[in-house]
């Protein structure tokens, strides 16, 4: 049954967490209520597990920046967990200082502003070739299989150097991996060995044959550098990449579709100015981010967090989406506002694991959407808006099927 955020709650009532979804882009209203009135309230997990949902800005950004709020501890046996199976393996969202230090700043020498700049060009043409061929299709078309997906995949298998043709192969082992409750814990298994078998294959081709691409570049810090990455580190570090530089982008392309669409007044006001674009997309990233929870947190001893002592060894979810939305940060919170002054969003998280690919998804989402709203100034949802529906027990937070004409 749905819960009510009017219905009243005994006190440290324990809450099912996710909650139910409402359709389109709407927010569950149960994080405005619990800003206002349980900003650390309990939860029970798919797991079974409990934790600590963390609402307000304030109290998030505490829990992305402070070291007794720990990604590393949720390896330990037996730690709090959101799905009913494990993350079996070691990987950057999963270290802490000073070993995260380590891992991430011989990945930052290769994941530069330089070389994202230098894949803008080739962003722009993967781009209007799929609007090619969508006007060569016509409408109605689904917005999600034929472009949202296309554009970010494209980009991470150049970036990489993943064969294009395996696409599809990792794009289902990755839904598996970012799954909650849709799927069984052996399938979240297989999928989590199938890509650590796919990785380490591809490392092995990228030693033997290296190309001018991310993976061969990591591939050749581990073999070289005196710092160098283990092998285990490589490998979890390439599906990392490799699941996170799409899914997320996939996401955040459909949901900022349907909120323009769902707005003319600003969808108008973009096509009329497409150099309100960057700002346009830090205001859906805001709005609307590809994920409602941050990953989860151990706590390393007792914290005191809004008001509430929060146990050494409990688990503790930062909501990016709420924290958003916080009328304590943003003026106006639910209004989209292009011309915002200050947007300390969290869409990217913050602090230590503050997104390493912030800056090509920006550049993704920044041509995607300007080059589909100048190519298609008709563009329309082709379905009601209440129709439309996100996928349900997934860690990432975008749009199933996204029906458009022109």
């Amino acid at each position: 049954m749905p819960l009510s955020p009017e219905a009243p709650r005994a006190a440290g009532e324990v809450l099912p967490y996710p909650f139910e979804q409402p359709p389109g882009l709407a927010q569950c209203p149960m994080y405005a209520h619990l800003r206002e009135t349980d900003p650390v309230a309990e939860v029970r997990m798919p797991s079974g597990d409990h934790a600590y949902l963390v609402t307000r800005y304030e109290d998030v950004r505490t829990v992305l920046s402070d070291a007794r709020f720990s990604r590393a501890a949720t390896l330990e046996p037996g730690a709090p967990r959101l799905a009913a199976a494990p993350q079996n393996f070691k990987s950057l969202l999963n270290m802490d200082p000073p070993e995260h230090t380590r891992v991430r700043k011989l990945v930052s020498r290769e994941f530069t502003a330089r070389r994202v700049n230098a894949l803008r060009p080739r962003i722009q043409e993967h781009t209007d070739a799929l609007l090619d061929a969508m006007a060569a299709a016509g409408p109605p078309v689904d917005l999600v299989p034929t472009f949202a997906f296309q554009v970010p995949v494209t980009v991470i298998c150049e970036l990489l150097g993943v064969p294009f043709a395996d696409r599809e192969d990792f794009a289902a082992w990755s839904r598996v991996f970012l799954a909650t409750t849709s799927v069984t814990k052996e399938e979240m298994l297989g999928a989590q060995l199938a890509l650590r078998d796919y990785l380490a294959s591809l490392v092995a081709a990228k030693r033997e044959r290296p190309g001018d691409d991310l993976l061969s570049a990591l591939v050749s810090i581990h073999d070289e550098d005196d710092d160098r990455l283990r092998e285990e580190e490589l490998i979890f570090l390439g599906i990392s990449l490799l699941v996170a530089g799409h899914e997320t982008t996939v996401n955040q392309i459909a949901n900022s579709v349907v909120a323009l669409l769902t707005h003319p007044e600003q969808l108008e006001r973009l096509r009329k100015d497409p150099d309100l674009v960057a700002g346009a997309v830090e205001e859906l990233l805001r709005l609307h981010p590809p994920g409602n929870e941050a990953l989860l947190r151990i706590t390393l001893e007792d914290v005191e967090l809004g008001g509430v002592t929060i146990p050494k060894g409990s688990a503790v979810l930062p909501s990016l989406s709420s924290a958003n939305r916080d009328r304590r940060q943003f003026d106006d919170p639910d209004v989209i506002d292009f011309d915002r002054p200050v947007n300390a969003h969290f869409a990217f998280s913050h602090g230590t694991h503050y997104c390493l690919g912030s800056g090509l998804a920006r550049a993704e989402l920044q041509i995607a959407v300007a080059s589909l709203i100048r190519r298609f100034p008709t563009l329309r949802l082709a379905v009601p808006e209440e129709e439309l529906r996100r996928p349900e027990g997934m860690l990432v937070h975008g749009i199933a099927s996204l029906p458009v004409a022109w």
